[in-house]
Parts: C-alpha cells; sequence; structure tokens
C-alpha cells in the first residue's frame, strides 16, 4: 500500500462504538498517512445506497467534544501525523445555528486518500462504497485530482469490530465551571462569541483540544489571545520558542480548517488578562485544568469592571504517555522544547577553508551557563578543546602577540610592576566605554583568532577529527566564520545570575551589568546550530551532550571520521 502526505479519515460508526476502537483505527490511519490526517466525523451515514450519501449536522453534544479529546489524546502516539477534527458539520445547540456549507471546502493540505471505517457486509473492499467514499470526500472537500480510497475494517479481519453500539458513555473531559450534573447525550450550549488563550508554541493536540472546543462553542466569532513579550519570559527554554508570527500563521490554517464558518481574531496575549478581561461582548472562556483560576480570576476583573461573568468551559489535560525524566507528564510545548536540545536546527556552514578532515564547532552561551564543562564533556567524548580565555592569557601575557599593542594603546598605567597586565584595571578602563573597548577587541580578537587556527593544526597532527572553540564571545568577535557548526549553551538569566554571585563573590547587580554587556542567550540561539542546557542534574546534561555528540557522528562528512 503507498503511503500518502494527507488524507481525509470518514467516521461513520457510532461515537459510543466507535470509541473504544479508535486506536486501531489511527494506527491504520498513521501507515497510510504520514503527514496530515482530517477528520470528517459523520456517524451513522451509510456508503452502501446506490443514492449519493450528503453530509448531515451532527449535533455537538458532552458525548461528541469528549469523543473528539479522546481521538486527539489517541493521535498523540502517533507524533509525526497532524491530526485534524473538521468541525464544519458539528452544531452546538443555538436559535442561530448556521447551515451547512453547499460549496466544496479548500483545505490546507488537499486529501490525496480517503479512508473510512464504514464496513461492507462481505469485508471486502467493496468497490462501489469506495467509489461513494470518493464521490462524498469531493463533494465536501478539496481533494487531489486522483483520489484514492481504502476501507479500514478489513484490515481487522473478521468479527473484530462489532457493528451494535456498545452504549459504553466516554470518560469525561470536558466541564463547565457550574458543578451542574450533565449526562453525554445533553447538547452543549453555543454562542455568539467567545475566546481562549494560551502560547501555542508547536501546535500539538492539547492545543487542538483547546481550541475545537472554543469552535464549537463559537456560532460567529473567535478571539484567540497568543502570549507574547512579557508573558513568554517564565516560559522553559523560551529561546526555543517559534517566534509569534510563525505561531499566529501554524494557529490560523489549523483554525481556518477546522470551521471555516467562524471569523477569528488571533491578538497578542500581554497581560494575564488580555481581551477576556475587557471586551463586553464575549459571553464564554475555555481553559485548561492549568489555566481555570486564571479563568476565574478574569470573572473576579470583569465583575470589579461592571462586566458579566463569561461561562467557563475547562479542560482536562492530555497525559504525555511517553514524558522522559525532567519532562511533563502533560502533553506539553515545554517538553517539545526540551527535546529539541541537542537537535541540529540549521544546516551546517560549508566551510571549504578550514582543514581537511577536521569538523570544528564553536561552543558558546552567556556567563554562568556552564559552558565550560559541557566542553568538558565534549573532551571526554573525543572532541579537541580550544578554551579562548586560556589564548587570551598568552596573548595579554609579556612576548604574546596582543601584550605591546595594548600597552601602546592604553597606556603603562595598566601593568602590574613586574609588567604583566592588570587585567582588572585594563577591564575597568573599557567597561561601559564602547569606544575603549573596541579599541581592545580590534587588538586582542584577531590574535586569538590566529592562536586558535594554531590550535587547530596541532589537534590535526593529534588525529583529532572534532575540535571545539570554547568562547564566550564567539559571535560577537566574528569566529563563527572559523567554524561549521555554533552550539550554544541556555539557561535563565536569573539562574545565571545566581551562578554568577556564587561562583565569582559578585553582587547580584555586578553579575547583572556583566550579562547586559554580552548578547542575550536569545540573540545566540537565534544564530546556533545546535542549543544545549544545564538547567538540569549533570547526568541530564551529559545525556544531552551525548545526543547531541551522537548525532554530529552521523552528519559529520565521511572524510572527518577516519581514525586518527
Amino acid at each position: 500500500m503507498a503511503v500518502f502526505r494527507s488524507g481525509l479519515l470518514v467516521l461513520t460508526t457510532p461515537l459510543a462504538s466507535l470509541a473504544p476502537r479508535l486506536a486501531p483505527i489511527l494506527t491504520l490511519a498513521a501507515r497510510l498517512v504520514n503527514h496530515t490526517l482530517y477528520v470528517h466525523l459523520q456517524p451513522g451515514m451509510s456508503l452502501g445506497g446506490p443514492a449519493q450519501p450528503q453530509s448531515s449536522l451532527v449535533q455537538a453534544t458532552f458525548e461528541v467534544l469528549d469523543f473528539i479529546t479522546h481521538l486527539y489524546a489517541g493521535a498523540d502516539v502517533h507524533k509525526h501525523l497532524d491530526v485534524r477534527v473538521l468541525l464544519t458539520n458539528i452544531g452546538a445547540k443555538s436559535a442561530f445555528l448556521p447551515p451547512l456549507p453547499s460549496s466544496v471546502q479548500n483545505l490546507a493540505h488537499p486529501p490525496e486518500v480517503v479512508l473510512t471505517d464504514f464496513q461492507t457486509l462481505d469485508g471486502s473492499q467493496y468497490n462501489p462504497v469506495k467509489q461513494q467514499l470518493e464521490r462524498y470526500a469531493t463533494s465536501c472537500y478539496s481533494c487531489c485530482p486522483q483520489l484514492a480510497s481504502v476501507l479500514l475494517y478489513p484490515d481487522y479481519g473478521p468479527g473484530e469490530l462489532p457493528v451494535e453500539s456498545l452504549d459504553v458513555p466516554l470518560p469525561s473531559t470536558i466541564r463547565p465551571a457550574s458543578p451542574v450534573a450533565r449526562s453525554p447525550k445533553q447538547p452543549v450550549r453555543g454562542y455568539h462569541r467567545g475566546a481562549v488563550g494560551g502560547t501555542f508554541d508547536r501546535l500539538h493536540n492539547a492545543h487542538k483540544v483547546l481550541l475545537s472546543v472554543a469552535c464549537i462553542l463559537a456560532q460567529e466569532q473567535l478571539v484567540v489571545g497568543v502570549a507574547d513579550k512579557d508573558l513568554l519570559k517564565s516560559k522553559l527554554l523560551p529561546e526555543l520558542l517559534q517566534p509569534y508570527a510563525e505561531r499566529v500563521e501554524h494557529l490560523s490554517e489549523f483554525l481556518v480548517d477546522i470551521k471555516p464558518s467562524l471569523t477569528f481574531d488571533i491578538i497578542p496575549l500581554l497581560d494575564p488578562y488580555g481581551p477576556a478581561g475587557s471586551d463586553p461582548s464575549l459571553e464564554f472562556l475555555v481553559v485548561s485544568e492549568e489555566t481555570y483560576r486564571g479563568g476565574m480570576a478574569v470573572n473576579r476583573f470583569r465583575l470589579e469592571n461592571d462586566l458579566e461573568e463569561l461561562a467557563l468551559y475547562q479542560i482536562q489535560l492530555l497525559k504525555d504517555q511517553s514524558h522522559e525524566e525532567n519532562e511533563e507528564d502533560k502533553v506539553s510545548s515545554s517538553s517539545f522544547r526540551q527535546r529539541m536540545l541537542g537537535n541540529l536546527l540549521r544546516p551546517p556552514y560549508k566551510r571549504p577553508e578550514l582543514p581537511a578532515h577536521l569538523y570544528v564547532i564553536g561552543l558558546t552561551g552567556i556567563s554562568g551557563s556552564g559552558k565550560s564543562s559541557v566542553a568538558q564533556r565534549l573532551k571526554g567524548l573525543g572532541a579537541y578543546i580550544i578554551d579562548s580565555d586560556q589564548l587570551g592569557h598568552r596573548a595579554y601575557a609579556p612576548g604574546g602577540l596582543a601584550y605591546q599593542p595594548v600597552v601602546e594603546a592604553f597606556g603603562t598605567g595598566i601593568l602590574h610592576t613586574d609588567g604583566v597586565i592588570n587585567r582588572k584595571v585594563l577591564g575597568s578602563r573599557v567597561f561601559g566605554n564602547k569606544k575603549q573597548l573596541k579599541i581592545l577587541t580590534d587588538i586582542v580578537w584577531p590574535v586569538i583568532a590566529k592562536l586558535a587556527q594554531e590550535e587547530m593544526a596541532q589537534a590535526m597532527a593529534e588525529g583529532k577529527h572534532v575540535c571545539v572553540i570554547d568562547a564566550a564571545m564567539l559571535l560577537e568577535a566574528g569566529w563563527q566564520n572559523m567554524v561549521h557548526e555554533v552550539w550554544t549553551v541556555v539557561i535563565p538569566e536569573t539562574e545565571a545570575i545566581r551562578r554568577i554571585v556564587e561562583r565569582d563573590g559578585l553582587s547580584e547587580a555586578a553579575a547583572q551589568s556583566r550579562l547586559q554587556s554580552q548578547m542575550s542567550g536569545q540573540q545566540l540561539v537565534d544564530q546556533s546550530h545546535v542549543v544545549l542546557s544545564t538547567l538540569w542534574e549533570p547526568h541530564v546534561t551529559q545525556r544531552q551532550v551525548e545526543k547531541a555528540w551522537a548525532l554530529l557522528q552521523k552528519r559529520m562528512p565521511q572524510s572527518h571520521k577516519a581514525s586518527g
């Protein structure tokens, strides 16, 4: 069977019967589709008759909401699959229900294959049924011209999937804030306008549940707040967050796919309340278990400002069955960012001018990031380490290449009585003075670069094939021209300050000042190929470094892997 990039899964079995069998159906779909899987719910539809099947409205009940949640939760096992449950024919209880669309809906990724759980009496890939399925799919959605079709049931074997309803209610995953008891068949109320908010970094299945519930509740407009600026500072590994514009682009594509009849107002969320706290036209707010208290705070804020409370809908968190040590046990963007550590984020530089058979890594990071400890771990794995601080000491030493030019530029007042340059006095002359600092770096950085090139030759002589230049000022000095890849070690600024104070005996203000004189972690990451972090226990850092090293060995040119 061919594997298709995008597909449409039409589910015809009643939801109560279908729920226990979702896992094998999704597994089969994942074998056939390797990117986007659209899911169209049409329980009770028959593909076996002579008449062309028509889309019918599915009443939005709490059972439907729960089913969508369980579908996304089950889909999380198939990490490669971008699942999108289409809500065009699902309507909440309302006097202003929109009519079903009469035109064909354009999807972001036109399906190349249509799949269904419809069961033929003989359990075969019955051709007229497949033709009906293809006709139905193309009458609802834009599909590729050569649409293929697959009936999924035959793959289970005879009698495995009974048609009769099991009538087992799904576990409840969505709660209205009011403690009113509800039954699975209870219709969900529709509203004109509502809101939902989040960071929406690397849109995942938990986000999709939150957004889908909001889209079903809203009949006209959905306001989506996307966290930005100050609200991102407390996030784990904020340097690896997708840019705001990129998050909005992915979010918009998903929303328009699942419910094009809605108007979406996607805005930056700059404070905890956002538009939910001030917009009088909003009627509901969808929150997660984690943000429920925030929703309550929004309502208190609204009451204080003479606005009506919002109806709150609380979504349970999706559990991440494959989370690792130090990762959250829920499906989370934070865990996704942690898993990026050690991975190659952009293609390496091509550096034909560098020594043959030597692959050069530039290792950098803000002060206190743990960069030097990472360098030592790389040394333990076989890398040749060039310590730019040591090269700096050699450059400044009497007889060093930078000694005379520095003394001529700054005078003999920077010397100890024995003629050695007093680095503290020199530092006080240049700190906070950009002009003086540039004079110094214009002298010293080229000298250190020259010494580093001599060290590369030494690495070659020793038979090493990976060389790491450990340099806090790697990018400021322009030394990325001497490396194939830039690796950056990141930690939160608050942790960096704590480490600098503890390590160097500086005040917090002095530590803060030191960091402000350097490129920020974000600026470094924006120019990096690999990112690492020493935020966790040493063995976690070691595992990261080993992962990065193993991936490096796979992508290095074969000429750099010869044994020395």
